[in-house]
């Protein structure tokens, strides 16, 4: 390949078409949000890609894009998500703006970018072999209605390239760890607090064991972190609690620390007598490890849906997407010379590859 430039971004087009996805809110729970904003990337790919696009309906959570250009077989796969954390209303408190070099907006960085990105690193690309861009509606909630559709075009693919923003600095992803989510519930028993407590089994107090047992099963050292995040319990403070609920976050980087985890919490028994545990959830995301040649890289916390395709032995390369920072913070912004510069690289890459 030469040295001319894939074709120069239209910065102005760009912005033009992230400020339309940005403002086509979509929430992961919200389906006809997520639907209508499908609309405006499959409007985005069809214009500027020419591209063949075919819509995965799902009943309960919203539909997702299958955008294919080119033909033939070993596609490269471009992973996409239009779904965000940010609930409908929020463009009112947080517009979409551009300063400078910098732009603003809810979902802009994490990943509304990535998919305008992506539509017009494709336009008039030298293509070496066929390219598919999945957009789901499920990422930021587990894409469980996307995942066997990711695998099952990651399995045909000759490698994958994840339209997820840059880490800040604009260093790649090479590493993500996996997610376990967990719900604990402890039954008690009730009883009157004042006059018969002796009758009652804390739930609360069963709880308040079981969160330490949670984290002593953490290894930082090693990358895996629990995070007790949402606790609920109890009635009226004359009352011994009954019930307590946590909802449980558990990250890790490797494969044996997610087996060895998620084990041990399945394991877990109660202290009190009389108490009971329902322990309910298991392995989310399975970590993405390292592997592959050397080059500017990082790791992150976060999951992303390049997290499947590594685990099941395709060669994947996350953090595509602009440098910015503030995912899913009301600080959220990418900027624009960095978005760019990722166009011409995502564009060169789909004619090397």
């Amino acid at each position: 390949m030469d040295g001319t430039l894939v074709q120069t971004p239209d910065r102005a087009a760009m912005l033009a078409a992230l400020e339309r996805l940005v403002g086509a809110e979509s929430p992961s729970p919200d389906k006809a949000r997520c639907d209508a904003c499908a609309d405006e990337v499959a409007a985005l790919f069809a214009q500027r890609a020419g591209a063949h696009v075919t819509r995965h309906q799902r009943s309960e959570r919203g539909d997702h894009l299958e955008i294919r250009v080119g033909a033939g077989t070993k596609p490269i796969l471009l992973l996409c998500h239009h779904d965000t954390v940010w609930p409908a209303g929020t463009i009112a408190r947080l517009p979409f703006r551009v300063d400078g070099n910098r732009v603003t907006g809810p979902g802009g960085y994490d990943m509304k970018a990535g998919i305008v990105e992506a539509a017009f690193a494709l336009q008039g690309a030298r293509l070496a072999r066929p390219v598919i861009v999945l957009s789901t509606s499920d990422e930021e909630i587990g894409s469980n209605s996307s995942r066997a559709l990711i695998e099952e075009r990651a399995r045909e693919a000759e490698a994958v390239l994840v339209l997820e923003p840059a880490a800040s600095g604009g260093a790649l992803k090479t590493a993500r760890k996996g997610i376990a989510d967990f719900i604990l519930e402890v039954d008690g028993r009730a009883a009157h607090a004042g006059v018969e407590p002796e009758k009652g089994i804390s739930a609360i107090e069963e709880m308040a064991r079981q969160v330490l047992a949670l984290k002593a099963l953490a290894d930082p050292s090693r990358g895996t972190t629990i995070n007790v995040g949402v606790l609920t319990a109890g009635t009226r403070p004359n009352v011994v609690p009954a019930h307590a609920r946590a909802e449980i976050d558990i990250r890790f980087s490797s494969a044996a620390e997610a087996e060895r985890i998620v084990e041990a919490v399945r394991a877990l028994l109660p202290v009190a007598e009389g108490a009971r545990l329902r322990i309910d959830g298991g392995l989310d995301r399975p970590p993405m490890e390292r592997g592959g040649f050397k080059l500017e890289e990082t790791s992150t916390g976060g999951g992303s849906d390049g997290n499947f395709t590594a685990a099941i032995g395709i060669p994947t390369l996350d953090g595509l997407g602009p440098d910015g920072g503030g995912a899913h913070a009301d600080s959220e912004h990418l900027l624009i010379t960095s978005w760019l510069q990722r166009t011409e690289l995502l564009g060169r890459l789909l004619e090397a590859l």
